[in-house]
Order: C-alpha cells, then structure tokens, then sequence
C-alpha cells in the first residue's frame, strides 16, 4: 500500500475494535479485521496486541479515520449551540463529570452539532500511533450517511440501524433530520414498541411511513415479521459496499459494519 492510495477506517467500543482498508481511487474494501475489547486487560494492552495481530494497520494511510461507537451523544441545531457549554447538552441523557472531556463534530449540510464524549485513552493511543488522524462519534457519520438519503422525498422516512443490544433510530425527511435516539433491547418486541411508540409520539402514520431496516437483521427475523404487520412499508436496506474480490466476507459482514463499509 502506499500513502497517497488507501485510507484506514477504525470503529472503536468499549466491547470491539474493527477496521477496514480501503482503495481511495475505487473506494474498494481491501481488508477487514475485527476483535472483541474486554474489560480484564488495559485498552491499551489490548490494542497494542491488536496492531500486533494485524500489520495491515501499521501501514502508511493518506486517511485515517477513527469513529468512536457509543451512545454518549446528543444533536444540536447550529442556532442553539454554543461551544462553551458543551456539558449542559449532555446532562440529561448521560451522567456527566466535572473532569469529562467533551468535543463535538459538525454536518454543515444539515448545519447540526453533535456534542459527545470522545474516549480520550484511545485517542491518547492513536495519536503515539499515527500522529495525526481525524475522528468523529459514530452517529455523526451514520446520520449524515442516512439523512442524504432521503433528499427529494418529501414525507418522513424511518431508518433503524440494529447492533447486537441496541438500535438507533432516524427519521428524516428531505435531507433534514426530524428525530435521533438509541434504545438498548433484548427482544425483537422491544424494538417493535420504541419504534412504533416513537412514531406516536412524532405523530407518524404507521400505515404510510416508510422504515428501512438494517444491520444485524433479516427478513427472516422476528423483529420484520413484527414490524411489517404494524409498519406495512418495512423493508430492507438494499444496499452494496464495493469490496475487493480478493477479499472472502460473509454476506452478513458489510451488513452488521454498514457504517464502517460505507463511510
């Protein structure tokens, strides 16, 4: 690989680290790896053993990306955002400290902030490691991934982008955001319940409003049976990431990483 050709995308949690190569010119995958992050050994450890494992990581990148995958997060229209008073967004969804470090990415598209709270450790690590890199809140990225996605429609759409214990759910109408949460779950009824109670409450037609469904999730799967009896338009996310044909992926792989696929 050579700088001025690839890119490295890293999704980080506080349960699994993953990450993908990829072709800046043919926006190809070229490499996928991923390992599970437990709390019986330091991160740092852990990533050191990690970069070990894999050495694809320690080549030069002209990009490297880092997301941080949790829900410590809230969005803020630009005309109510203020950077000095970063804490006062977070403090009623997340229990906060004096001595937190909070940051903040913005989507000039959609002209919104979104205030979280980074893991500093990791990015303490990245920085000996790399130098230099950019890295965001993973639902920046997959709301300004989704919300694109509905420009020219003019009535509200849904999307609920499911992981192993929890969704998150957008709605999003003509390129404006309309609504973002995270719900933890663990039953199929449990996503039924938010999503249709959230549509209640935003005053959505059940019987009308479209809802995309991905991640970890088939049409075969409980939680599609259920939707699509009280949902009717649910449907799948139909949707490839270009991956190296040198590169042998479970068909579930781009589908349960969308985010780390397709950024």
């Amino acid at each position: 690989m050579t700088n001025s050709n690839y890119s490295l995308v890293i999704q980080v949690s506080s349960s699994k680290f993953s990450f993908v190569t990829k072709n800046l010119l043919s926006q190809e995958v070229t490499y996928f790896g991923s390992e599970a992050i437990t709390n019986q050994r330091t991160i740092e450890e852990q990533l050191e053993s990690i970069f070990v494992k894999y050495p694809q990581l320690s080549q030069q990148f002209n990009q490297i990306t880092v997301f941080h995958d949790n829900t410590l997060n809230t969005f803020i229209p630009k005309e109510l955002f203020d950077s000095n008073n970063l804490a006062a967004y977070l403090q009623y969804n997340t229990k906060v400290f004096a001595s937190d470090y909070f940051d903040h990415d913005y989507i000039e598209d959609l002209e919104i902030h979104n205030v979280y709270l980074p893991y500093v450790n990791l990015n303490n690590y990245f920085i000996d490691k790399f130098g230099s890199f950019t890295y965001k809140n993973i639902n920046t990225e997959l709301v300004d991934l989704l919300v694109h996605k509905t420009i020219g429609i003019t009535q509200n759409k849904g999307f609920a982008y499911i992981q192993k214990d929890r969704f998150e759910l957008i709605i999003a109408c003509n390129g404006e955001l309309v609504f973002f949460n995270s719900f933890a779950y663990t039953s199929a009824v449990d996503i039924v319940y938010f999503i249709l109670f959230c549509f209640e409450q935003l005053e959505l037609d059940a019987s009308t409003t479209p809802l995309c469904l991905m991640g970890r999730v088939e049409t075969s799967d409980p939680v599609f049976e259920l939707l699509k009896r009280f949902i009717p338009h649910t449907e799948m996310q139909n949707e490839h990431a270009f991956i190296s044909v040198d590169l042998l992926l479970h068909h579930q792989v781009p589908k349960q990483h969308y985010i780390l696929f397709h950024s």
